[in-house]
């Protein structure tokens, strides 16, 4: 089962990516304000696609292990973000492979700081 499906319930999207383009957020102009006005999308809510996810770095922590043949085998682990900190917890068989998931979790934009301090080594 990949990691998106145990995660998140969901099968990885055609247009999935580890680090999309955002897309603008547009707003209603009003009366008052600028005629049109654009906002970005925060990094760590960045959705596979590129819009606005509150979980949105998780899950592309989540595809990028899921796209790592080493990391494909490890089910007792789960990812979950506080802002943009990435919190892993649960077991992995080894300190290499907490190692390679800390990499590949620093290496997805808008991740600041990955928390280890939930997870063992089996």
């Amino acid at each position: 089962m990949s990691w998106l499906q145990r995660l998140f319930g969901m099968e990885k999207p055609q247009n999935a990516e580890v680090n999309p383009t955002p897309q603008s957020i547009a707003q209603t102009p009003s009366s008052t304000a600028a005629p049109t006005a654009t906002q970005s999308i925060p990094p760590e809510r960045l959705g596979l696609s590129g819009e606005y996810d509150q979980s949105g770095l998780a899950k592309r922590v989540a595809l990028a292990f899921d796209e790592d043949p080493q990391l494909d085998d490890v089910n007792t682990l789960w990812v979950a973000q506080t802002g943009s900190t990435v919190v892993l917890k649960g077991k992995v068989p080894s300190q290499e492979i907490l190692n390679k998931m800390i990499s590949v979790a620093r290496s997805v934009h808008g991740t600041t700081d990955v928390d280890t301090n939930q997870a063992t080594i089996a």
